[in-house]
């Protein structure tokens, strides 16, 4: 690849996402991670938002499953809809979540002939830490479309969600995995952020499993191990979505085999593939090296930051416990926003790296 030249061949996404007037989450994410690699984005946007509920106070609106829905009327009427691929991030209750899956479905359809042409990167948001933040009947909607999704992306508590199976060690881990392959015939599966103790997993270490299906269902699970950041941080699920779009289309075109393989759908590997050496553990090697540089640069400028937050507040005229303790947690919440744009080198060629093991 010659210096400066974008990793992925032209590449039209449509990001179906959140978005902040302020701050770095959601589709603010998605379009300036994918953008800076090379992708042409049109970003629909499911709410609209002062900035993200992080910080427990926000003004702004949801667009409606029948908005949604006109949004993509419209680009299909002016011939803008012609996507090799598709993310989608927060989706505001089961209509919309719905209405998502009818437009992967009609962009599916499209390429019946050619099924490699477009590949949908799902990342089903519901919620984290066992708790929902989304209605109860968001779930069920998300199993009903996950068949027409090529890759997943949830957290372990999602995965539960969606699996039923619930998570409490690694062997449960890979029974979630096996169910979302077998019984929803999703081929791409990424469990994000798993924090489930393990003899070869450093103290202080989260990891990442993926998993690439068989031609028969099975699953192929590898993992990658890094370490834990303690800082707090809003918009890492987000930024982990906008980077695998790119860095799978990526894998997949400088795959030995590219040329068969951009031709099947999601783009799956023969099943004499071994797990480390899919194009999912590939991109995701990638994608984990520039977010834990991004991170790390982050809670680096939020520590120096909020060492002036006492003068700040100070400054303000701020007194108070209560309110000291509110306006501590909004400044903290705003240093605590992903640093992209003085980063965007850290997403093009991160100087870490990390490696992808057999389970």
């Amino acid at each position: 690849m010659a210096t400066g030249e974008p990793p992925v061949p032209e590449t039209r996404v449509l990001a179906i996402a959140s978005h902040v007037v302020s701050g770095h989450v959601g589709n603010k994410i998605a379009v300036f991670a994918m953008q800076s690699l090379g992708c042409d984005v049109a970003a629909l946007n499911t709410v609209q938002f002062s900035n993200h509920t992080g910080y427990r106070q926000w003004k702004g609106t949801r667009t409606s499953a029948d908005e949604i829905w006109a949004l993509y009327e419209g680009l299909k009427q002016s011939y803008l809809d012609n996507f090799d691929m598709m993310l989608s991030g927060y989706v505001p209750g089961a209509a919309s979540v719905q209405v998502v899956g009818h437009i992967a479905e009609e962009l599916r359809e499209r390429t019946a002939s050619a099924p490699g042409d477009f590949f949908w990167v799902l990342d089903p948001v519901m919620g984290d830490n066992g708790k929902l933040y989304v209605a109860d009947d968001v779930a069920p909607a998300y199993k009903k479309l996950l068949r027409f999704a090529d890759v997943i992306l949830p957290n372990q508590f999602e995965a539960e969600l969606l699996s039923g199976v619930k998570i409490n060690s690694m062997e449960t881990l890979e029974e979630a995995i096996q169910v979302l392959h077998e019984h929803f015939q999703v081929p791409h599966v990424v469990i994000t952020s798993v924090s489930l103790s393990h003899p070869d997993h450093p103290a202080g270490s989260l990891s990442v499993i993926g998993s690439s299906r068989t031609s028969t269902g099975r699953a192929r699970t590898f993992k990658i191990v890094f370490p834990a950041i303690d800082c707090y941080f809003s918009g890492t699920g987000d930024m982990f979505g906008a980077l695998m779009v790119v860095r799978m289309r990526e894998a997949v075109t400088n795959a030995p085999d590219a040329a068969e393989l951009l031709q099947r759908r999601a783009w799956l590997s023969d099943d004499s593939v071994a797990a480390i050496d899919l194009p999912l553990a590939r991109a995701a090697e990638k994608v984990l090296a520039s977010m834990n540089e991004v991170l790390t640069k982050t809670c680096e400028g939020m520590k120096v930051e909020m060492q002036r937050a006492e003068a700040t507040l100070d400054r303000r005229g701020v007194v108070g416990d209560e309110a000291r303790k509110t306006a501590l947690h909004l400044l903290k919440s705003g240093a605590a926003e992903l640093r992209l744009p003085r980063n965007v080198q850290s997403l093009r060629s991160p100087s870490v790296s990390f490696r992808a093991v057999k389970m």
